[in-house]
């Protein structure tokens, strides 16, 4: 199952470089046109702006998947395994409850507007709100595969956080890490003289 989510996670990647590719050319080649023909490209706008959203929902997804979302572990990491499994399901079934409301709610709003064309492309609005739909769908399957693995207690001890404390925190103790000198031979040891 690992391979297939794996799988999955490496084509969101790449369709979000292509989301990103033709968002930067069709805003690229709409301030292009403006300066230079005085005219400009007329979906440029509404387009870019759903890609932006379909890319946001997508990174988020792979992001899950990677447990690359930013949070504060500042209770959980004073805990002992077992209080980080209690906390761990706890915080996964509000994850799902909370999918559950986005899934009903872009649900909802997709069907309702399945018949709504947009202003300028006149593509169906509900491909805006499908966005919700694809993330929430995918993020609850990672939600239940991982709630599964940490109650069936197939998940090591340093898989019990779902989030990262901060990027340049990590990477600070990162370099703490790889740096840290032997002991006795630090900046502050002097060797010993008489």
């Amino acid at each position: 199952m690992n391979r297939v989510l794996d799988g999955y996670c490496r084509l969101l990647e790449w369709l979000l470089v292509g989301l990103l590719a033709t968002m930067v050319a069709l805003v690229f080649g709409n301030v292009v046109m403006r300066y230079v023909l005085n005219s400009g490209i007329t979906l440029s706008e509404e387009l870019s702006r759903w890609l932006f959203v379909w890319m946001t929902f997508l990174g988020a997804i792979v992001a899950m998947r990677e447990r690359a979302h930013l949070g504060t572990d500042v209770l959980v990491s004073r805990l002992g395994p077992r209080g980080r499994r209690v906390c761990l399901v706890a915080g996964q079934l509000l994850m799902l409850y909370a999918t559950w409301l986005l899934l009903s709610g872009a649900w909802t709003q997709a069907r309702i507007n399945v018949e709504v064309e947009a202003p300028v492309t006149g593509l169906s609005m509900a491909i805006f709100y499908a966005a919700g739909v694809v993330f929430a769908v995918s993020t609850g399957l990672l939600i239940v595969l991982d709630l599964w693995r940490n109650l069936s207690g197939q998940l090591a001890d340093d898989e019990l956080r779902m989030v990262q404390e901060s990027e340049d925190l990590a990477q600070v103790e990162a370099l703490r890490i790889d740096q840290t000198p032997p002991l006795g031979q630090g900046p502050h040891s002097m060797p010993f003289r008489r």
